[in-house]
Order: C-alpha cells, then sequence, then structure tokens
C-alpha cells in the first residue's frame, strides 16, 4: 500500500465564521425532451427495500441506481419506447420489465433472492483464491473498456452531525476515463452543480471533504488497483472463499481478504469475481483504523488547536456493469465516520461523511486529446467552497440522478425555503 494519503478521501477542519446562503443561477433545459419514471425495487420476499439496485435501458448505456430507502428515478429520452428496463442486484435473480411497466410515480418492481444451490460444478473451477485475484488483475485490459471513455455520472456529497445534514453538495460530471490498460489518471469535467452549509449546526468546526467526485473515482479498483494492493505483494495478503453467489444469472466467486501488516492503517473485504471471466464485479472494503495517530494523519489535513479529530470507520464500495461482454465502472461509494474531541469539553461530536457517484451514460471518446478548460475539476477541489446555490426542483434537466432520500430531501426543502 503506498500514495494512500495522496488518494483516500481527507477531511479539512478549520474555524470559520458563518456567512448567510446565497444562491447563483442555472441554466435550465428550456424543453422537457425526456420521460422521468419513479419508484421502488423491493426484495419479494420480506417487501425489505434494494438500496444501490441497478436499473439499465436495453441496448441503450443509459442508467441509474437506487438510494439507500430503495427508490429510483429513470429519465430515458422522448421516443425511446419501446424498450426493455434491466433491474439486477448482487444475490437477487435479475428481472427485465417493459418500460410501459413503469409510471410516472409509484413503480414497484419485486426482486427475487437467488435461492439456487451453487455447486462446485457450476462455479467453474478456482483452485486458489490468491491465484484467482492474480489472474482478476492481469485480465483487467482484456475484460474491461480498454477505449477512451466520457462517461455522464451524478455526483453527491453529504457531511452530518448527528443525524442532522450540515453540508450537501450535488454535482453531474463528464469523466473522462481512461483504459484500464492505461495507468494514467483520468480527469472530471462540471457539468452543473449545487451546494450549501448550514454553519450554524457546526458549532466553530467546519469539516470539508477533499477531492470531490474524485474520492469516488479512485475507488476504482481495476483502474487504480496499486492503492489497495500490489500485485507483486499479494503474499501479503490472506484470500479466502466464502459461499459463492450470482447477479444477473452470472455466478460469482466470493473472495475475503485482509492485509497481514497491521503496523498502519489496513484494509480487509469481500470481492466479488464473474467465475467465468475473473473479472471484479463488485468490492466492499474496509479499512482498520485502530491505529488513531496514523489514521489521522492519513485523513486529517487540518485541524484547530484544542481539537483531536480522528476517523473510527471507513468503508467503501464499487460496482461495476456489463455492457457488450465488457465491464466498466458503475457506482462507488465512500463513507467515513469522525470523532471530533475538544479539550475540556465532556462529550465529543460525530461527523458522517458520505459521497457516491453512479454513472448514468457513456459513450466512446470522441476526442484523441481532451482541451482543458475552466470547468475542469482540480484534484484537490473542495466541493462545498468551490461551488454555489440551489435552485428549483427542475434543475436536473434530462439528467439522471440518484433519487433523493428523506433526509437530504428534507435539507433540500429547507435550503429553498431559506432561499425564498
Amino acid at each position: 500500500m503506498k500514495n494512500l494519503k495522496t488518494l483516500m478521501p481527507f477531511l479539512v477542519g478549520m474555524l470559520i465564521f458563518y456567512a448567510p446562503l446565497k444562491a447563483s443561477p442555472f441554466l435550465q433545459d428550456s424543453d422537457q425532451d425526456y420521460v422521468e419514471y419513479k419508484g421502488e425495487v423491493i426484495n419479494s420476499n420480506n417487501e425489505d427495500v434494494i438500496v444501490n439496485a441497478h436499473l439499465s435501458v436495453n441496448e441503450t448505456n443509459i442508467s441509474t441506481v437506487t438510494n439507500s430507502e430503495g427508490k429510483f428515478s429513470l429519465k430515458v429520452p422522448n421516443g425511446t419506447s419501446p424498450a426493455t428496463v434491466n433491474i439486477s442486484y448482487l444475490g437477487y435473480q435479475s428481472k427485465n420489465l417493459p418500460l410501459s411497466y413503469f409510471k410516472p410515480r409509484g413503480t414497484i418492481i419485486y426482486l427475487e433472492p437467488v435461492v439456487e444451490e451453487l455447486s462446485e460444478v457450476k462455479v467453474y473451477e478456482a483452485g486458489d483464491a490468491r491465484r484467482l485475484v492474480r489472474t482478476m488483475l492481469a485480465n483487467r485490459g482484456d475484460n474491461y473498456i480498454d477505449d477512451p471513455t466520457q462517461m455522464t455520472a451524478f455526483y453527491r456529497e453529504s457531511i452530518s452531525k448527528g443525524n442532522r445534514n450540515v453540508s450537501l453538495s450535488e454535482a453531474v460530471v463528464k469523466i473522462h476515463k481512461k483504459p484500464y490498460s492505461d495507468f494514467g489518471e483520468e480527469d472530471i469535467e462540471l457539468v452543473k452543480a449545487r451546494k450549501t452549509a448550514d454553519y450554524e449546526r457546526l458549532d466553530t468546526l467546519a469539516l470539508k471533504l477533499r477531492g470531490g467526485p474524485f474520492n469516488t473515482l479512485f475507488i476504482d479498483v481495476m483502474k487504480y488497483p496499486d492503492y489497495l494492493f500490489y500485485e507483486r505483494d499479494l503474499d501479503n495478503y490472506e484470500f479466502s472463499f466464502e459461499e459463492p453467489t450470482q447477479i444477473d444469472n452470472r455466478y460469482l466467486h466470493v473472495v475475503r481478504f485482509e492485509d497481514m501488516n497491521k503496523d498502519m492503517p489496513w484494509f480487509f473485504g469481500t470481492l466479488f469475481i464473474d467465475a467465468e471471466t475473473q473479472s471484479l464485479v463488485r468490492a466492499k472494503l474496509n479499512m482498520n483504523v485502530d491505529n488513531r495517530r496514523a489514521a489521522t494523519n492519513m485523513f486529517v489535513n487540518k485541524k484547530p488547536g484544542g481539537t483531536k479529530v480522528y476517523p473510527i470507520e471507513v468503508m467503501y464500495d464499487i460496482d461495476y456493469h456489463q455492457q457488450d461482454g465488457k465491464w466498466y465502472f458503475g457506482y462507488s461509494n465512500a463513507q467515513l465516520l469522525f470523532v471530533v474531541n475538544w479539550k475540556k469539553k465532556l462529550f465529543n461530536s460525530r461527523y458522517f461523511v458520505d459521497s457516491e457517484m453512479a454513472v448514468t451514460n457513456w459513450q466512446p471518446q470522441s476526442e484523441d486529446r481532451i482541451k482543458k478548460g475552466d470547468n475542469f475539476l482540480n484534484k484537490r477541489v473542495v466541493m462545498a467552497d468551490d461551488i454555489s446555490g440551489f435552485t428549483d426542483l427542475q434543475f436536473w434537466g434530462s439528467n439522471n440522478i440518484i433519487e433523493p432520500d428523506k433526509s437530504i430531501q428534507n435539507a433540500i426543502e429547507k435550503i429553498q425555503e431559506n432561499i425564498q
């Protein structure tokens, strides 16, 4: 694990003065050239909601994911019908539904959990778990999109103190994705964005996430494997098989891993690897941050005097989706829980940072070389400082976004009330 501090999300704490919120105008889509469908995805057995289920319009690159309450918003261009929509999630039977099934509001989609016994015959012969991971890394140039690609994505970043949202940033961005066989870093271009921060709820401390959408982009394990583990250092990790599962009628090996070097904050987690192609389909990563001093040095860039700031939970999630036999980056999420201890104060404060990005469309990159303009983001961007303003409900136009959950929606509504 090298250069981890330069890529993983880190917070900036600083003393601030409260300033009243000001809204900035944004261009709106003048014509509604799309149809929007809303609903939720539910477990058919117990009616629990399914979080981060993937919905994609077949024979297009249009997609979205469900939010933390299982709800979705899917926008498709006028004239797309007739079409079918694929709904999938790990451990469930995928479903294809005609677009005519969907309604502007109240669409209910039930997915059935996989109940089939996955025998060793069906999941292929994997052999040694470490060898499987080594093959997974070696085949990334063949199994993933290996042409320059322009992806449209929705990014959301929220910071809450206790159960109250104190900072919220959202953006539609273009990711200029390089081939998976290319070791170069990628660029992000801002399309439109909005944000606010209620500093009155932050006492005298403002926590800000530096890096914005890059934090979720760099979780792409197959593009940036060196920031999780080096292929030549796989002997420094323990690997073991768990019960296999499936997604979209594909069988998956489930591999648990754990770093054996525990001197510094260390990774452990689960890799879901396609049995037929040895492609990574999903990864759930956790970082052990029991070493508070090292974790603070890794994540905290600045803090006021008289405070101790350290992470107590660090979790990452990454999903890949398949199109025309190739896998591509589809969704990522980073969640960090921080404790702030003030000197001479009896109680501490807890801040939860949640950032997620979902690819909603993509196409081959048309230009050989990208000309960077003012809309290209710096990798040290602080979204809460560098963008401004909330506006009306039609702000996003035809762009697919992650449907806001209740807490985020309530925060947005209060912001709009304050603006009015």
